[in-house]
């Protein structure tokens, strides 16, 4: 392992056992405890950046990465995306790492840290963090979400008209992207245009396929045992307080807290309440009891 400056990063390439090579980023490399950040359906690593400069500077050891058909990870050649391929990339990055980690996982990325912990090996992770997502979801976010992906299939002209689009999509951000932030998020391709940096043909077999999932995630979830934590937006359209509710039922070890102000998007939404929750929780792994049940925070 390279040392490295508290805040410093690395980009490293690890390859999968089927090949394809997943971009990785590493901040703070003499860190601990060890976060490992999977985002959601869609994003890059880049959506933690702000997340894991602040853990890294508390003193965290923070591993962002690219998901396989996102971001600057290879594509599965034919498109055929399945969604046991997302969990074996997980549990191979989680046992890469030299410590067990604490998973922070956004949607898409919290599913598939449900399916590692409850039923792989319950020692992978040493605590999750579950980013606004349950195992039973509102299918209306769902697919709010997949017409945006699915709303733009020509691309963008420039700059400018995609950080439009975006604003209309997130009209809870106060500042629209810049070119500079949305330059790993497009790839411009052979026509000039500019098209979202994840494989089209994720939009095919693996959406079809995640409703099938959310009878084995239910169950995946009773049998995780590490300690939890639920973060949720109270203006999310994703989570409700039905699917809260029923997954405090199913793993009552878990903690759910809300950040009224945020919706589906906590780390871009609210960075500084989203940070501050995990601290805590962190701090709470090292003192077991010291704050438990539902809660609240004001942004």
């Amino acid at each position: 392992m390279v040392t490295l400056a508290p805040l410093d990063r690395q980009i490293e390439t690890v390859v999968m056992r089927d090949g394809l090579p997943l971009c990785t980023e590493l901040f703070h490399a003499r860190g601990a405890p060890t976060l490992l950040f999977a985002h959601g359906f869609g994003q890059t690593r880049g959506a933690w950046n702000g997340a894991a400069q602040t853990l890294a500077a508390q003193g965290c050891r923070c591993v962002t990465f690219d998901a396989r058909g996102h971001g600057e990870s290879g594509r599965v050649a034919g498109g055929a995306y399945h969604m046991e391929q997302f969990i074996d990339d997980l549990a191979a990055l989680a046992k890469r790492q030299p410590e067990r980690p604490i998973l922070v996982g956004a949607s898409m990325g919290g599913l598939l840290g449900l399916a590692v912990a409850g039923e792989f090996d319950v020692s992978l992770f040493r605590a999750l963090v579950l980013v606004d997502i349950t195992p039973r979801w509102e299918s209306a976010g769902v697919e709010r979400i997949l017409a945006f992906m699915q709303a733009h299939p020509d691309g963008f002209a420039d700059y400018a008209e995609a950080a439009e689009q975006i604003a209309l999509y997130l009209p809870q951000r106060r500042e629209r992207k810049t070119e500079e932030q949305l330059r790993p998020l497009l790839r411009e391709g052979a026509d000039g245009r500019l098209r979202w940096h994840w494989d089209p043909a994720l939009l095919g077999g693996l959406v079809n396929e995640s409703e099938r999932y959310q009878p084995r995630l239910m169950a995946a979830a009773a049998r995780v045992r590490v300690p939890v934590l639920l973060l949720s937006g109270g203006r999310s359209d994703v989570v409700s307080r039905d699917t809260v509710d029923e997954f405090l039922q199913s793993v009552p070890q878990a903690r759910h807290v809300e950040l009224p102000q945020a919706t589906h998007m906590l780390a871009g939404d609210a960075n500084d309440a989203f940070t501050r929750e995990i601290a805590a929780f962190l701090r709470d792994l090292e003192s077991p009891g010291a704050r438990r049940g539902a809660g609240v925070t004001q942004e």
